[in-house]
């Protein structure tokens, strides 16, 4: 009888150790998991490799820049290219020579292999290091303003193809449903859209092109470059408007606008206009 209960001891101790092992492995997966497959763990990341029963074989370590970590008894093991799961795996046959079939976990603590590529003329091109399962919207809404780009033409490159993603639907309309979680090596092309540039020229302190959004109008533009020059001819402003085939010229008087609210003046401006302020020889 005596015998029987150590051995229901026994049962139930190992069964709980397994429980907790596949608990665990779980977690260490979903740390950095998306949708569509596991985290893989890269170059610099920290690991926990957890040994059930052998503290001297357990604890953090860092994968080096040659992809690989030490540990005891086993010495040098390639860890990067593989996700938690298969590293657990890997690492329990090897540990098989020294240990009666080892029980391993590892668990990703910090991540720095999540790097992900930005480019296009839509905004300033880079390289950014993510946290553990962020998605497309998350990272766009932390990459800043998108205010001028082309998001029809935007899109998602991973291991060299184009994802299915509809940036206007995730941006625009707030379709959730078009998110992904990114991975490492992503690359994401965000071009500035050309149709939605108004450019100021002439008699203002910085020339330049500023983005079209609704509501805006002549003295916006005015604003966001400087405003007028001493030479300026403030009341001799004109807004040249490309529709089709077919060019119209519009004047406005910025001066009484300003000085007189003549809010006549302060013309709603489109997408692709070019505004000139003249400039006065004395």
């Amino acid at each position: 009888m005596e015998r029987l209960q150590r051995m229901l001891k026994f049962s139930c101790g190992f069964i709980a150790v397994v429980l907790v092992v596949t608990m665990l492995s779980g977690t260490s997966a979903m740390a950095s998991e998306g949708s569509d497959g596991d985290y893989v763990v890269g170059d610099g990341d920290s690991l926990m490799i957890s040994v059930w029963g052998e503290k001297e074989l357990s604890g953090t370590v860092t994968v080096r820049p040659d992809g690989k970590i030490t540990l005891p008894a086993i010495g040098d093991v390639i860890a990067s290219g593989f996700t938690p799961t298969k590293l657990s795996e890997d690492l329990a046959e090897k540990l098989a020579k020294v240990v009666n079939k080892p029980i391993v976990t590892v668990t990703v603590n910090t991540v720095t292999n999540n790097k992900i590529y930005v480019f296009g003329g839509g905004v300033p091109s880079g390289v950014a290091v993510l946290p553990s399962r962020t998605t497309l919207l998350q990272f766009l809404i932390r990459y800043g303003n998108f205010k001028g780009i082309d998001l029809g033409n935007a899109y998602l490159l991973r291991n060299g193809k184009k994802m299915d993603v509809d940036f206007h639907s995730l941006l625009v309309k707030g379709d959730v449903a078009k998110d992904v979680p990114l991975k490492p090596e992503d690359m994401i092309y965000i071009p500035d859209n050309e149709a939605y540039k108004i450019y100021v020229m002439g008699a203002v302190a910085n020339p330049k092109y500023v983005f079209y959004r609704d509501g805006l109008r002549i003295l916006d533009a005015i604003i966001e470059t400087g405003g007028f020059t001493k030479f300026a001819k403030e009341n001799d402003v004109l807004i040249v408007r490309k529709e089709g085939t077919s060019t119209t010229e519009i004047s406005a008087k910025v001066k009484d606008l300003m000085k007189e609210g003549d809010m006549t003046q302060n013309v709603h401006l489109k997408p692709g206009d070019f505004v000139i302020v003249k400039e006065s020889i004395f």
